[in-house]
């Protein structure tokens, strides 16, 4: 019912009353006071019919009125006395007649008629409050205070109250004539707070019923005379009822404290608040009108302890203060909806202070929005390198649940895009692409494997960083947030690493949190932060640290039900002991509950607090550890047990583990599952678990597990978690082992100085097996590592004879697990023993295979060279270490006749079946791809007998990239042979082509598979190891063979396929390779500088971001060299070192002996100078460059050109350096000769370079007539074939020779066409070069 109504109802009784509206009439009349209305003159007569006392006393009374209302400030509502008059010839006294209604009569109305709302009675509630405390700052005590002297007026949606009657009032100002003490002023201002209280509950409990009256020694008097309270003499002071059901607590509170007063008594020896002031009242109504609060009007219509403790518990979603933060946060999550750039940033804070509860309140907007929320969380005693995965795997879960598939099919074809099929190691991933499978691999029919195999760590990083590039978007940007980031795994933050620099990942906050205590400078997470930073990304820092003593004061408000003035006392003693730490605060009042100090009275219906005794409770620095072990002792025995069970059982747990460990041998299983739910429901009601699923729970806080880990003595935790860990095993069926195996491994090796027998060791080390495979499934390589490792301490000497399959296995999977996480020096400690007592050398190689990688891995190229020649030796396959020209010839002459005539029938041939053979070729690929740098005259030998065995004893995985080698070794010198070159990269692309789809593929894997070390043949995995050598194959075929045949432009699109390709099988190096390969070719095929400028800096990123740095380097000096040819000046090394240079790079890499850097660095320099005309400096360069040699397996478009640009530049130095001039002339004409034999077999890439060449030649020559020729046919050659940078230097060059021959016209001609050209190509520093040529041509054409 609205306020109009009611004032319309109270309207209609007056109209009823009056015959005559132009009369004065009576609306109010009692013993003593009658009052009538003037409704024409909107005024009011108040007539005082007191017969005991003189006219004089009566005048006394009605100015006291009148002075009380003057006095007041005119922003009072008060009734405004006009004047002391008389009326029917008795004293009275006219004022202002104030439209509304008195709450007396609102009340009737409210209780005859229609139901009036809370929130209604609620705001009259503030307006009388706020008038009460306008009188008490005006100086003025009430004191008549009732129902009948209030008049409400509605205004807008609020209320606005008058007090009509002021003949109680008191007037207590120090100088004011009545000089009224001090005391008294007090009691009455505690006399108006009650009266206060009774209105308010006559009021707000409406039909509901009162709180109750308190009986009141007032003295009687006012317009309303004294309440009447039958049951006054029945109740005792003190011992009144103040409960009303169905009230909510917070204004049960508010009500029941003013009633009390101060000097009102309880029964209860608790302190008992009071309020200071009715502006409190008012303020404390006010809070509850514009909070609108749900917990502050909770109701609760049975209380009961249940309902009172629900009040004590950390409710999900609640939160306070932390503006600036939650500001902070908001706007990252508008900028990641329009940011191309990966956002970063940090929530730190102390334990319990409230940061995920902070990044929690940014989920559902942002998931309304349209983002995707990833949320995952670190746990000290957990396995952190799954927390990643488990995260993801998670999120799909939940999109899985949703059954939102044509909201995400755009997704899904980007995740398909992006890693194929490589989702097996997130199972929901999987399982959500699974919904409309897709094959990708043609041919090749892929069946399910019992046991997966480990994918590579830098494989597993790249996949991650591909998922999220492949969820993120405009439409769906993602926050991915990881809690607790001082626990995490050093590949996990460098898969945050590699996220922020990754090209490919758009619209992404990775949002991370961490206990800044728990941090130092050298911590992991310090040191990851430092190089991100190094990187170019900004990271925001957000700091949570303790919450403002306001907010503390409103979340006891709400938790308690208490008005927020009456929480101030406690509020500030809590928030002093507990460093406004907002966990610590929920544990602390838990606490003062258990203490009684801190207790809910039924009779007043409130919170009651000891003050004095809180303030001297001692509070242990760790707040939370400390009250919940104070918390768990006053539990049962028996609950007890339970908690000891649940905290060996990990952060997060199912019900039935906890059932299974609780169960003895003879337990009635009844009785146990009974006595397990008891625990859970107690541990969930206390606030120690969350149910996070059906049967599932998690820890509140880690804290809280550590206290109840704390009830298991020191000495006996060895026992007890071998003990929890027995349990498991024995009641577990095999098919709930497996999803129990982390629990019962965890728990029997914390005990297993304890297993002492040679059949639990055993089981242990099974058990131990068994948890390091399904962490490997997972791509939790670190805990693989831990779990092999653990499961070999349990083995004895005797174990190689008595269990050797289990022993063999087990220093095989530790071995690989090593490798994978770069845990060297732990891999040469553990291979001792297998390497000894492997009953085969055949049982070694695994060993030998990991090893070898491992020194690969460690640059230890001398060492791992000579350990695959040495084994090579003992499986048949000897190969000299010291090469001479004669052995060259003899290798290069056998390969050359098994293969004469009959490269294309090599594709029939059978697979490779021969283990020995087939280890042969893994351990020969290991020492090729160590050789290729390490020790170049060693590699064509190893590429010969890789062709050789695949030729004799059949075909595997690895014979293409062999073959591919082959070729690039034909077309190089001293071979030369590209025809037959080219032929073999044929076979290597066929034969690639072929494992995928040739009939017997079946045979093919299961011999891989035997090399590979994997089980099942035709898996995911084994498809993935064909496929790896496609981004190899390529590298070798189209970078350093058919450059000779073929147009180079046709190559680009080659190499970007087998990009994609190796970034899809997780073959990182070899498919940024291909990338960096490919800006290689389109540079020298002319691509516009302004796009190969963003491809470098692509390649670049991607490189630095998997740590590749020799080709991060390599794409770095390139991107320099375009920018200086586009006239840009910065420094291509700034985003990743601010001190690194150009000149810097090439001091290292002469230091370390790096010669492929140096060499490259020379090149580009030699390039530069000689296209900006500093011939000088090319020379230079040219002879320093002769330190490094190139001595590889071939050669890519950098090195033909580069043989080019020498040329000229040698033909140049011989025309100006007469005295030189045989050994540039030389050097000239080698170069040209290579052109031309390389022009026979393609036109299209060299006519122009090997015609340019000519015409130097001519000029150095003086042969005028071919000069000219050749110059036109070189210009011609470039034009046709689409290389506009070396059209532009043919047209330069000729422009040159032109005005050496003094033809100034011509010349000025071939200068605008070049710097057409260059103008075209990007070259805008070339361009200002040509400028000053062409002012030069011009004035001599003049």
């Amino acid at each position: 019912m609205n306020h109009l109504s009611l004032l319309s109802s109270r309207d209609n009784i007056i109209a009823n009353n009056a015959e005559n509206n132009r009369n004065p009439r009576l609306v109010y009349q009692s013993v003593t006071t009658a009052v009538y209305q003037l409704p024409l003159e909107d005024k009011g007569i108040k007539v005082i019919l007191d017969r005991n006392s003189s006219d004089e006393q009566i005048i006394r009374k009605l100015l006291h009125e009148q002075y009380v209302s003057n006095f007041l400030p005119s922003s009072c509502r008060k009734r405004r006395v006009i004047d002391i008059t008389s009326f029917e010839r008795q004293p009275a006294l006219t004022f202002k007649w104030d439209s509304g209604i008195t709450v007396n009569d609102w009340i009737h109305i409210a209780r005859i008629g229609p139901r009036v709302d809370l929130n209604v009675r609620i705001r009259a509630a503030m307006a009388i409050a706020k008038t009460l405390s306008d009188f008490h700052d005006g100086g003025v005590v009430y004191n008549r205070l009732t129902p009948e002297n209030i008049v409400l007026e509605p205004v807008s949606s609020d209320f606005v109250a008058t007090f009509i009657d002021f003949s109680g009032a008191i007037i207590y100002e120090e100088d004011n004539r009545f000089n009224v003490d001090a005391q008294f002023e007090r009691q009455a201002k505690i006399l108006d707070l009650k009266r206060l209280g009774l209105v308010l509950n006559d009021l707000l409990g409406g039909e509901e019923g009162a709180l109750a009256n308190l009986a009141l020694d007032d003295g009687g008097g006012g317009e309303s005379g004294t309440r009447s309270d039958p049951d006054s003499d029945r109740r005792k002071r003190g011992k009144h009822s103040t409960g009303a059901e169905g009230l909510p607590l917070y204004l049960a509170s508010l009500i029941s404290t003013l009633l009390k007063g101060k000097d009102g008594s309880t029964s209860s020896e608790l302190f008992c608040y009071e309020y200071a002031s009715s502006k409190d009242v008012y303020l404390d109504l006010k809070v509850l009108v514009e909070s609108n609060s749900d917990s502050c009007l909770r109701k609760f219509n049975k209380l009961d302890g249940s309902a009172i403790m629900s009040q004590m518990r950390l409710h999900k979603g609640m939160f306070y203060g932390r503006q600036v933060q939650m500001s902070m946060l908001s706007t990252l999550c508008q900028l990641v909806f329009s940011t191309d750039k990966p956002l970063l940033a940090m929530v730190s804070g102390p334990s319990g202070a409230g940061k995920s509860t902070l990044a929690n309140q940014i989920k559902k907007p942002f998931v309304d929005k349209g983002g995707y929320f990833i949320r995952g969380k670190f746990e000290k005693a957990d396995r952190p390198d799954s927390v990643l995965s488990s995260a993801l795997d998670s999120f799909f879960g939940k999109l899985i649940e949703a059954d939102t598939t044509h909201v995400h099919q755009s997704t899904k074809w980007n995740i398909r895009d992006s890693i194929g099929n490589a989702s097996g190691f997130i199972p929901n991933l999987q399982k959500w692409l699974a919904e409309e499978k897709d094959n990708h691999t043609e041919g090749i029919p892929l069946l399910p494997s019992k046991k997966k195999a480990a994918i590579s760590s830098i494989r597993l990083k790249f996949l991650f960083c591909k998922i999220i590039g492949a969820i993120a978007c405009k439409a769906h940007p993602v926050i991915l947030f990881l809690d607790d980031l001082q626990w995490a795994d050093e590949m996990t933050l460098d898969i945050i690493r590699m996220m922020m620099i990754d090209p490919d990942i758009h619209h992404f906050l990775f949002l991370g949190s961490y206990r800044e205590n728990e941090v130092n400078g050298s911590h992991p997470l310090t040191k990851k932060l430092h190089d991100i930073k190094e990187q170019g990304t900004k990271i925001v820092t957000i700091k949570v640290g303790q919450i403002e003593r306001e907010c503390v004061n409103t979340l006891l408000s709400e938790t308690l039900c208490i008005p927020p003035s009456l929480c101030q006392p406690l509020s500030t003693v809590v928030h002093n002991k507990c460093c406004g730490i907002i966990l610590f605060i929920w544990k602390f009042l838990a606490y003062l509950h258990d203490e009684g100090l801190l207790l809910f009275s039924m009779t007043h219906r409130q919170w009651l607090y000891d003050l004095d005794k809180i303030r001297l409770e001692q509070i242990h620095q760790d707040v939370v550890l400390h009250i919940t072990k104070h918390m768990i002792r006053h539990v049962s025995k028996r609950m007890q047990m339970g908690l000891k069970f649940a905290a060996c059982l990990g952060p997060c747990f199912d019900g039935t583990v906890l059932e299974m460990a609780m169960k003895g041998d003879n337990s009635d299983a009844g009785g146990v599952a009974e006595r397990a739910k008891a625990t859970l429901e107690f541990c969930v009601n206390n606030g120690f678990f969350r149910e996070v699923g059906p049967n599932r729970y998690v820890w509140a806080h880690d804290k809280i597990q550590q206290a109840a880990y704390d009830l298991i003595p020191l000495p006996k935790r060895d026992t007890f978690h071998l003990f929890v860990g027995s349990r498991i095993f024995i009641n577990a069926s095999p098919s709930e082992l497996k999803d129990m195996i982390y629990i019962v491994v965890d728990n029997m090796n914390i005990g297993s100085k304890l297993i002492e027998s040679k059949d639990q060791r055993h089981d242990a080390a099974s058990l131990n097996f068994q948890a390091g495979e399904e962490s490997l499934q997972a791509s939790a390589f670190h805990s693989a590592a831990i779990f092999f490792m653990t499961g070999i301490s349990f083995l004895e000497d005797e174990s190689w004879e008595t269990n050797y399959s289990l022993t063999i296995g087990l220093y095989d999977a530790a071995s690989e697990a090593l490798v994978v996480t770069g845990d060297f020096s732990k891999l040469s400690i553990l291979i001792e023993k297998p390497l000894a007592k492997a009953r085969s050398f055949e049982d070694k190689l695994n060993t030998y295979n990991n090893l070898i990688r491992s020194l690969a891995a460690s640059s230890r190229y001398k060492e791992g060279i000579a350990m695959c020649l040495d084994i090579l030796a003992q499986l048949g396959e000897a190969i000299p270490n010291d090469i001479t020209a004669d052995i060259y010839r003899d290798e290069a002459l056998q390969v050359k006749q098994l293969w004469k005539g009959k490269s294309m029938d090599m594709l029939s041939l059978p697979p490779m079946t021969d283990p020995k053979k087939l280890a042969a070729m893994q351990f020969m690929n290991h020492a090729v791809i160590m050789t290729y740098s390490f020790n170049p005259m060693l590699n064509p030998i190893l590429v010969f007998r890789m062709v050789s065995l695949s030729t004799l004893h059949g075909m595997t995985n690895l014979s293409c990239f062999a073959f591919a080698c082959y070729g690039a070794l034909l077309v190089s010198e001293p071979s030369c042979d590209i025809e037959e070159g080219h032929s073999m990269g044929r076979v290597a692309t066929e034969i690639m082509h072929m494992l995928g789809a040739r009939e017997d593929v079946e045979s093919v894997f299961r011999a891989m598979a035997s090399c590979a070390n994997i089980s099942d043949v035709r898996c995911p995995e084994l498809v993935i190891f064909v496929l790896k050598m496609t981004p190899r194959v390529c590298t070798i075929v189209y970078g350093f063979i058919n450059i000779y045949k073929e147009p180079w432009q046709a190559c680009l699109s080659k190499h970007l396929e087998a990009y994609e390709s190796g970034a899809s099988v997780g073959d990182i190096e070899y498919a940024i390779t291909n990338l960096y390969q490919r800006n290689n070719t389109a540079n020298d095929c002319g691509e516009k500088l302004s796009t190969l400028s963003q491809h470098y800096e692509e390649c670049a990123k991607r490189a630095f971001q998997h740590n590749l740095m020799t080709l991060w380097r390599s794409s770095v000096i390139k991107h320099q060299l375009i920018l200086d040819l586009m006239g840009i000046e910065q420094n291509a090394f700034a985003p990743y070192d601010s001190g690194a240079t150009e000149e810097s790079c090439f001091a290292s890499a002469r230091q370390s002996k790096e010669i492929s850097v140096c060499r490259l660095i020379c090149m580009t320099r030699k390039y530069l100078a000689f296209f900006k005309g500093d011939f000088d400096t090319a020379g230079a360069v040219y002879e320093l460059s002769q330190e490094y040699s190139i001595y590889s397996i071939g050669r890519q478009t950098i090195i033909l050109v580069t043989m080019f640009i020498d040329g000229l530049i040698a033909l140049y130095l011989a025309r100006k350096h007469r005295k030189e001039e045989t050994k540039w002339a030389d050097i000239g004409f080698r170069m040209l000769e290579s052109m031309k034999n390389w022009m026979k077999h393609s036109t299209w890439n060299f006519s122009n370079k090997c015609f340019l060449l000519e015409a130097e030649y001519s000029f150095l020559k003086e042969d005028h007539k071919r000069a000219i020729y050749c110059y036109n046919a070189s210009i011609a050659s470039a034009r046709d074939n689409h290389f506009i940078h070396e059209e532009g230097l043919a047209e330069e060059k000729l422009a040159f020779y032109l005005l050496h021959e003094r033809c100034h016209k011509d010349a000025l001609d071939h200068l605008y066409n070049a710097k057409k050209c260059y103008e075209s190509w990007g070259a805008h520093a070339l361009v200002k070069n040509l400028d000053k040529a062409v002012a030069i041509a011009a004035s001599g054409f003049s």
